[in-house]
């Protein structure tokens, strides 16, 4: 490729500093170790702080929004709001804002980065990774110290590459250190070249990464690097990518059946290294789904985790804003809203879904009737760790400083007894059923912060962890969650047998993907007396058996962004149906009846938009002002029943709760999705050459001879037609 857009001036170690939880002193010394002498790497010290460097630059963080280095991390970002967990059109869904390449909406540049900048610039940061390759393999190390080396910077020049290819198809790959000059160029590899790379690269990892970590991981203060199992659990992610639908048009069962023997074969190798499903002796109401969230030291779960720290400023500062995210308004933080959409389609108690729902059609309906006007009734554990209602506890561990942020808010003795009551009441009768009316105003000083259904996923729940993974310290206009080391975890143990599990479907063996259910149903809860909610006939109907899996990885995985991909690869926004403009007939989709979604029984996502809800006052209780004390249920006879608390049994007080909601309070739809300018209602539409991303004008500036993708304008050509192929091998 180009790379005359590549200024060598050196990066410093920010971030890599503190990589670790059990070794703030990860660098002695904070420098600058991208631009060096290639003595240091004759020295295992010195080479090893490139390693870090490497680290610094290529690990994924939770407090970015989706761009060139970070995939989505459950936030609600444009690839979120793609989906069904949040409302409100993400870029790939607004019907009235189609992505381009030189006018209107600028396309997601997920390929290029900043010019000029080679911290911020995807190909630069390939450079990085490919001088440190060279330079250890051409040092002076043992080769035990090259290879335990060596095998980390592997892994994430395969990471750096599985996180372009998913998007493009094919890129360019490069393997050596380039001189920024006009003249060097390397076009862009067939998908299959690039997935071959990447696999090699991961083997190499794992190969060279073996004897450190296949005798239960890394040692403590190791704690969080790569390791074989990491390696080969990511290759598991990108062979999955290669048989699904969007590379796999049609059907080809040897990519099924190679990824499953391949991944199936390799799982003994991820388990020698330490990793497994967490759970404890202790699992109360999924507390062990909760918990695995917030482990400091080693946690088999983690199979590629970030860790964090709470230093408060400073090159060694790292810490996970996750937690001020999601916290409601009144605890310090910001809050995040669910979509009515998923909570109306999370399974019920006895794992099935809901039978209101029109999604997964081959799926068995529950048993329990679902009523939306009581949504936390009856259901699937993970539910009560996924989402935050009105009426349910939610302990943090706070402080005094808690009303130096607002006086108004309610101490619950400083959050080691919160409870969440964000039902809401309006100060005009016109607006209380007007689904677009904000004039709403949240209990217990929420105000305009109510949220309707919290996004209560990963929290550091005091209930679950006693030892929090924050500093709570909320000075006046501040959060007091914003000091916090909760890890976060990329690959979890749980998506590694999904994985399995949707490879071994796909290659015929769904007994063997029941199975791997089975377990990751076991921990949430669900015991072999009713095969852990699962129906009876998913190891004889193969596209059942694939509906379950998906529904499972929605569940699972919500709001660990991870969902938005999985429609990409499944292609369920329009089943795969339509076809872009000027692409050959082998971007038809053949296989699966030439539809996944007919093939699944899952309803297309175009078509459809996804709506919030919220809980208001009952009408005897009239109406409210605009202040925290103007609570119309408390100021005319009203009172709270218990909060559910998640470390009890569930059914006498969920009981207890519906009956007070159903004297208390009314479902209101809130609108989520936009309305256009005559306010009719929007509907979700992500266009077909959407599946494989367009490079960017600024990428394409930069580069004259980079091809563009078939189906989007071709900035160095006009805006005439791309042509590369991302299928073509």
């Amino acid at each position: 490729m180009k790379t005359n857009i590549i200024n060598l001036f050196g990066l410093g170690l920010i971030g890599a500093l503190t990589l670790t939880a059990c070794s703030d002193e990860f660098l002695e010394e904070k420098k600058n170790y991208d631009n060096v002498s290639t003595d240091i790497y004759n020295n295992y010290t010195g080479a090893e702080r490139r390693v870090f460097d490497i680290y610094s630059w290529c690990l994924p963080t939770v407090d970015s929004d989706p761009t060139w280095q970070y995939p989505s991390t459950g936030s609600d970002d444009d690839q979120s709001k793609s989906t069904e967990e949040y409302s409100g059109f993400g870029a790939f869904v607004d019907p009235q804002s189609p992505l381009n390449i030189i006018s209107g909406t600028d396309v997601p540049d997920y390929f290029f980065g900043t010019p000029n900048n080679i911290q911020a610039n995807a190909w630069g940061r390939i450079r990085n990774v490919n001088d440190v390759i060279e330079g250890i393999e051409g040092g002076s190390l043992s080769d035990s110290e090259k290879d335990e080396l060596l095998g980390q910077v592997y892994f994430f020049r395969a990471w750096c590459y599985y996180n372009l290819v998913r998007y493009y198809g094919g890129v360019p790959i490069i393997t050596e250190v380039q001189e920024p000059v006009e003249s060097t160029y390397t076009p862009r590899s067939s998908a299959k070249e690039c997935i071959e790379f990447i696999c090699s690269d991961l083997d190499k990892a794992a190969k060279m990464l073996a004897a450190s970590t296949m005798n239960g991981g890394w040692s403590s203060s190791k704690w969080g690097y790569v390791t074989t199992g990491t390696a080969l659990a990511l290759k598991g992610r990108v062979l999955l990518l290669w048989a699904s639908p969007l590379f796999n048009r049609a059907n080809d069962q040897s990519r099924w059946t190679n990824a499953y023997n391949t991944m199936k074969a390799e799982l003994d190798s991820i388990n020698a290294c330490g990793y497994g499903l967490f759970s404890t002796s202790n699992n109360i109401n999924g507390s062990d789904f909760a918990l695995q969230f917030n482990q400091s030291g080693i946690n088999p779960e983690a199979v590629f985790v970030v860790l964090y720290n709470t230093v408060q400023s400073g090159d060694g500062q790292k810490n996970s804003n996750w937690e001020r995210y999601i916290r409601p308004k009144n605890t310090t933080g910001t809050g995040k809203g669910a979509s009515a959409m998923l909570v109306d389609m999370f399974p019920m108690a006895d794992g099935k879904k809901p039978g209101t729902t029109d999604t997964y059609t081959l799926l068995e309906s529950s048993s329990y009737d679902y009523d939306s006007n009581y949504p936390f009734m009856n259901r699937d554990p993970r539910f009560y760790r996924t989402f935050g209602f009105p009426g349910v506890r939610w302990a943090y561990s706070g402080n005094s400083t808690l009303t130096d942020a607002d006086l108004n808010n309610p101490s619950y003795d400083y959050g080691t007894n919160y409870e969440l009551w964000n039902y809401v009441w309006y100060t005009d009768q016109d607006d209380q059923d007007n689904v677009e009316s904000s004039n709403c105003y949240g209990a217990d000083n929420l105000l305009s912060n109510s949220k309707g259904i919290f996004v209560r996923k990963r929290s550091d729940d005091y209930d679950v962890n006693s030892s929090p993974l924050y500093n709570y310290s909320a000075a006046a206009n501040t959060s007091g969650f914003i000091y916090s080391a909760q890890p976060y975890i990329e690959l979890r143990y749980a998506e590694v047998l999904l994985n399995l599990a949707e490879v071994a479907c796909g290659a015929g063996d769904m007994s063997e993907a029941v199975s791997l259910l089975q377990q990751i149903r076991a921990r949430a809860g669900y015991t072999a007396e009713n095969n852990y909610g699962l129906q009876a006939n998913l190891a004889s109907d193969q596209a059942a058996c694939m509906s379950a899996i998906l529904y499972e990885r929605q569940i699972e995985l919500a709001y660990e962004g991870k969902r938005f991909e999985d429609l990409r690869r499944w292609m369920l926004f329009d089943g795969g149906t339509q076809l872009v403009d000027n692409a050959p007939s082998t971007w038809k989709l053949t296989g699966w009846g030439g539809n996944t979604c007919n093939y699944l029984g899952f309803k297309q996502l175009n078509g459809q938009r996804r709506e919030n809800m919220e809980f208001r006052v009952a009408d005897k209780y009239g109406l409210g002002s605009t202040t925290y004390d103007s609570d119309p249920l408390l100021a005319n006879g009203g009172e709270r029943c218990a909060a559910v608390d998640l470390r009890q049994d569930l059914t006498e007080q969920l009981e207890t709760l519906k009956e007070w909601y159903a004297d208390n309070l009314v479902r209101k739809e809130k609108k989520g999705d936009s309305y256009d300018s005559n306010q009719t209602k929007l509907y979700m539409n992500f266009l077909p050459r959407y599946y494989f991303m367009g490079i960017g004008r600024s990428a394409q500036s930069n580069n004259t001879k980079m091809p563009q993708t078939i189906g989007w304008e071709d900035y160095n050509n006009g805006g005439a037609d791309g042509t590369f192929d991302p299928l073509a091998e």
